[in-house]
């Protein structure tokens, strides 16, 4: 078998072609190797799998849908299947604040058409000067051209000829910074887009910071676009949707990775009912279209995915394991030199990282090193700025924490033994 044939993505040449970092099958919440090992994940495979790997009644849906019709479109036409998935989410999400669902095929795709939606609005507002977009520092947004305008890494976007004229970052939690450049930049910002909890870090925005940005939505009239890739479908803990704890929903909110408990390359942007009936007048057209969007292999994944968060309920089964998660990871903590803190919500951590024994930032070569120390111990964990992610499935067990917790000390202590930091 020729490895090298696959040129996996944002994976350096190093690590490429290697059976340990190759899996073959993946099953609830254990991803099997091409090696022969059998891991926990601690991932959800990058946030997807909320209802753990192999959902039987997502799968049957799939195979039905694909039988029943192997590919019918929703651009310039509908098919039945969009339809239901359509409906499902706008009473996911609130029938009486959302109107329509645009689908899409990723979380950068979506946020394209996110930056799309509210220029146009704007301009149907008679608002044309409105074409600039705010996003927030650490924030990740996807890498396809228009997301990774609003993505505040660094991930080759000057090289590439990303263009950032019209987008502006600030930090996150910090009012008086979204207030000034809001005033600096007065009638001319059409959306803020924010992540409820930032994906990079999973750190949750303060209550105060969302009081802020409704108010100042209110004072400037910018759309609040509420990027929801991440922590969509339950995964914060508590509710569906982590703006739904908001006092006052968002204009715009996207959707994808769990949307299809990971099963299909697909997103959706829902719409409120004031912008959705700006776009019912005559003449008037969106211009964005994707030939794999809203099949109904999809439409019915979204479908029964909708269905098994209801009937296992799992944004309590988040919020239960959440707790546990936030006191466990603060006693490991209290344990560890190297974790300065632990942020999070529900099923969605960070273990904000330290060079031991001192204040500086773990440089990222070494997070890189700690998460192959976890791995080696037996658990798949995602690395972040300065970090460890953990992005457990919304269906673990007790023993399953306990089980990650043990490895996860396993881990630091093979890290430590041998040296690994830089």
């Amino acid at each position: 078998m020729n490895y090298q044939a696959l040129w996996p993505l944002l994976t350096p040449p190093e690590h490429q072609g290697r059976e340990d970092l190759c899996a073959k099958s993946a099953h609830r919440v254990r991803v099997t190797l091409a090696d022969g090992r059998e891991l926990l994940c601690a991932t959800s495979g990058l946030w997807n799998s909320n209802l753990g790997y192999g959902n039987p009644a997502v799968a049957d849906a799939v195979a039905d849908a694909l039988r029943e019709a192997s590919y019918l479109s929703a651009w310039n036409a509908e098919n039945v299947q969009a339809r239901q998935a359509a409906a499902e989410l706008i009473g996911l999400a609130g029938a009486d604040h959302y109107g329509r669902v645009l689908f899409s095929t990723s979380g950068g795709a979506a946020n394209d058409l996110a930056i799309k939606l509210v220029r146009q609005y704007q301009v149907l507002r008679d608002k044309a000067d409105r074409r600039g977009i705010l996003a927030l520092n650490n924030a990740f947004h996807g890498l396809t051209f228009g997301a990774a305008a609003l993505t505040h890494a660094q991930l080759g976007q000057q090289m590439y000829g990303v263009d950032r004229r019209l987008v502006g970052h600030v930090p996150a939690n910090n009012g008086v910074r979204l207030q000034a450049a809001l005033e600096r930049h007065e009638g001319r910002i059409a959306a803020l887009f924010v992540e409820p909890v930032l994906g990079s870090g999973a750190i949750p925005l303060s209550d105060e910071f969302v009081a802020d940005i409704l108010r100042l939505r209110r004072e400037h009239g910018f759309v609040l676009v509420a990027d929801e890739v991440s922590t969509g479908f339950g995964r914060t803990g508590g509710t569906v949707f982590a703006s739904d704890r908001w006092p006052e929903p968002p204009d715009v909110l996207v959707t994808a990775k769990a949307l299809t408990n990971g099963t299909l390359a697909a997103s959706a942007v829902i719409v409120s009912r004031e912008m959705s009936e700006a776009f019912l007048a005559p003449d008037v057209l969106l211009g964005h279209a994707e030939t794999q969007a809203g099949t109904p292999a999809v439409g019915a994944a979204i479908s029964a995915t909708v269905a098994e968060l209801r009937r296992l309920n799992t944004p309590s089964l988040s919020e239960k394991a959440g707790r546990r998660l936030g006191s466990e990871l603060a006693a490991l903590a209290a344990e560890q030199p190297a974790i300065t803190s632990v942020t999070g919500r529900g099923c969605m951590w960070a273990l904000h990282l330290s060079v031991p024994g001192g204040s500086e930032p773990m440089a990222q070569a070494e997070v890189s090193d700690l998460v192959r120390a976890v791995r080696d111990a037996g658990a798949i964990v995602h690395p972040g700025p300065h970090c460890l992610q953990l992005i457990p499935a919304l269906v673990y067990e007790d023993a399953e924490i306990d089980e990650l917790l043990s490895t996860l000390q396993k881990g630091f202590a093979n890290h430590l033994t041998t040296g690994g930091h830089r």
